[in-house]
């Protein structure tokens, strides 16, 4: 096995496993798959983590988990399924933020290593064992990895961005009174 077999080895093995985990991540949103919530569960929690309206966020949300983790596993229009698996974590990120970085408070590490995985698999490419290889990387263009980052950053900066100012407004009407 010569250097170029290990590194398309290795880049299958990543994106088999990432895109694996973020496929049932957003089977649980989507179809209430391995103990997940489904879109009318889901949706109500979306609701009360800030993304409005909840059941169009889950929507998204899923789809962009399952449908990139997916694609991502399969090695099929890598530069997308990368940037929209990594704009769903962005989202993730946002709403654990609050709590640090680590996961065992709550944190947003796993949403964090999922998506600069992703960014990490779309920027390289899916190597030679992927669909995108097979296909003559006809999705998979040098120039599709610019065009769907700036896309994904655009719809994540506006999403989350409003998620940040309903979270901030009903945090507004808690605050306790600051003299008695």
């Amino acid at each position: 096995m010569n250097c170029s077999d290990r590194r398309d080895l290795g880049l299958l093995l990543l994106r088999l496993g990432t895109g694996g985990v973020l496929a049932a991540h957003g089977a649980q949103k989507l179809l209430g798959w391995f103990g997940g919530g489904g879109i009318e569960g889901t949706g109500q929690a979306m609701e009360a983590m800030g993304y409005a309206p909840g059941r169009a966020s889950a929507t998204a949300a899923g789809l962009a988990e399952a449908g990139g983790g997916a694609l991502l596993a399969l090695g099929l229009a890598t530069p997308a399924a990368g940037a929209a698996a990594a704009g769903a974590m962005v989202g993730a990120a946002a709403v654990h933020a609050p709590n640090g970085f680590f996961a065992q408070a709550g944190g947003y590490e796993y949403a964090a290593s999922l998506g600069l995985t992703a960014v990490g698999l779309a920027v390289t490419g899916p190597g030679r064992l992927s669909l995108d290889h097979a296909l003559g990387h006809t999705v998979n263009r040098n120039w599709m990895v610019p065009v769907a980052f700036a896309a994904t950053a655009a719809a994540t900066t506006v999403i989350v961005g409003a998620r940040n100012k309903r979270v901030r407004k009903a945090a507004e009407g808690e605050q306790e009174p600051l003299f008695d």
